[in-house]
């Protein structure tokens, strides 16, 4: 064990803060801060430096974001110029969006399995049946707009009965899905609107007892020769021991039959968006950081992933700063940890990553990042449920992030229209948002 184990008291604490005094943002005791605890610093970064406050500098909290849905005619906010639609409504937490090459547009509805603390969480917050969702969809929805009017005027079914599937990807005759516990591939033919076909599981993946980041995304390399495969922890930090993160935290590499597996990068507590910087040959990840250090510990962040490279989780952040919780430190490994590249705020759940390479929309938008964050409930004020851009020049980054879809949070409280998660851009040039609590795709365009 890393740590000791609080688990009794933080569901005590959570049940408090929950069920007792909903709504509110209460703290739950830290503990005893240790000797080697890192101090106030700034960080430099690629594309800004960051300012990282001791730990627990502020209690942690639980802070809950009550979902209450899109008024009609509501839509979020993008800047001047910019049109935001529904480009289709009525899923069922829509999660995650893959542009296939022909242009055809693929959902995957999926959501976590409730268990006790998303249970006790729902219920302090008063989420309706209608507001939540307590089973996965487990399916693949094909969307299309032939007639480019910005609205899906076909959909149906592509693949059911999977198990909380996110990642997708076509190499040749292959439709792959990644289920939360195994690599599939189907037979695939461009155009197909459903698949019948049984598929084949060719890689399993760690799910087990402890599954606290369910998401497995895919991302094939440039040639199709190798698919590559983000697999979150199985928890905060390592609480229920470092045998249960076996193969999580980082990238998988394989063949495109599953073969030839091997560890890309590590030390990413949950690596959820992949993407190809446009012009480059670099993988960029969107990793969700740790919890429970304080309102402002520690910043997610965007970040060029280097084969081999470790990235600290469970030891340390940003660098060799260490997380006074582990026990077991492991001085050697924590040196060659890699600072990422771009800080996105403390507690915003960031997990969509795409990289616009339309024409569509302004020069400056082109080779820059759009990332989702689908928002915190670590935080005393709420943080992310907006989808912001990062500037890129040249493959690289050019400067911090800055706000680009916003009006999630409805102001009230902590009430939210709706969670921002996948993020595409269409062939058209628009981009496309999965906001998987208000069951939209909102579509952004340029006209």
């Amino acid at each position: 064990m890393l740590i000791k184990n609080q688990n009794r008291s933080r569901l005590i604490c959570l049940f408090l803060a929950q069920m007792i005094i909903p709504l509110m943002a209460v703290s739950c005791d830290s503990p005893d801060k240790q000797p080697n605890e890192p101090k106030a610093t700034t960080v430099a970064t690629v594309a800004s430096e960051v300012n990282l406050p001791e730990p627990y500098a502020t209690k942690s909290v639980y802070n809950f974001s009550k979902v209450i849905g899109w008024p009609q005619g509501r839509t979020p906010s993008a800047p001047e110029g910019f049109a935001v639609t529904r480009f289709a409504e009525g899923l069922i937490s829509p999660r995650n969006i893959y542009v296939a090459p022909n242009g055809d547009i693929f959902v995957a509805e999926a959501n976590s399995e409730l268990g006790a603390i998303e249970k006790l969480k729902y219920a302090a917050v008063g989420a309706t049946k209608a507001s939540r969702v307590e089973k996965s969809a487990n399916r693949i929805t094909i969307l299309r707009d032939a007639d480019g009017d910005g609205l899906a005027e076909t959909r149906s079914v592509f693949l059911s009965n999977l198990n909380q599937p996110f990642g997708m990807t076509v190499i040749g005759n292959y439709f792959y899905v990644a289920n939360t516990d195994g690599l599939w591939r189907y037979p695939y033919k461009e155009g197909d609107t459903s698949i019948t076909q049984p598929g084949q599981k060719i890689l399993d993946l760690p799910a087990g007892k402890y599954n606290r980041h369910w998401t497995r995304n895919l991302l094939a390399s440039k040639d199709n020769g190798k698919i590559y495969i983000a697999v979150g922890s199985g928890s905060n930090i390592a609480e229920n021991g470092m045998e249960n993160e076996a193969r999580r935290a980082g990238i998988l590499e394989v063949n495109p039959d599953g073969s030839g597996e091997r560890l890309y990068a590590s030390g990413l507590r949950n690596p959820v968006g992949m993407a190809w910087a446009p012009g480059t040959n670099v993988l960029w990840t969107a990793v969700n950081e740790r919890d429970e250090l304080g309102d402002d510990l520690v910043p997610d962040y965007l970040t060029g992933v280097k084969d081999g490279g470790f990235y600290g989780w469970p030891y340390s952040y940003f660098g060799q700063r260490l997380d006074p919780r582990i026990k077991e430190q492991k001085p050697d490994l924590v040196a060659k940890a890699i600072v990422p590249d771009v800080p996105l705020s403390s507690h915003t759940s960031s997990l969509g990553l795409t990289f616009y390479d339309g024409a569509k929309f302004p020069s400056k938008y082109r080779g820059g990042a759009f990332i989702g964050q689908h928002g915190s409930w670590n935080r005393s004020q709420l943080s992310g449920y907006k989808v912001v851009f990062v500037p890129f020049s040249g493959g690289k980054p050019s400067g911090g992030f800055e706000d680009f879809l916003t009006g999630f949070i409805a102001g009230a409280e902590n009430d939210v229209y709706g969670r921002p998660v996948g993020v595409a851009v269409t062939r058209d040039g628009s981009l496309l948002v999965a906001d998987d609590a208000g069951n939209i795709i909102w579509r952004v365009n340029k006209p």
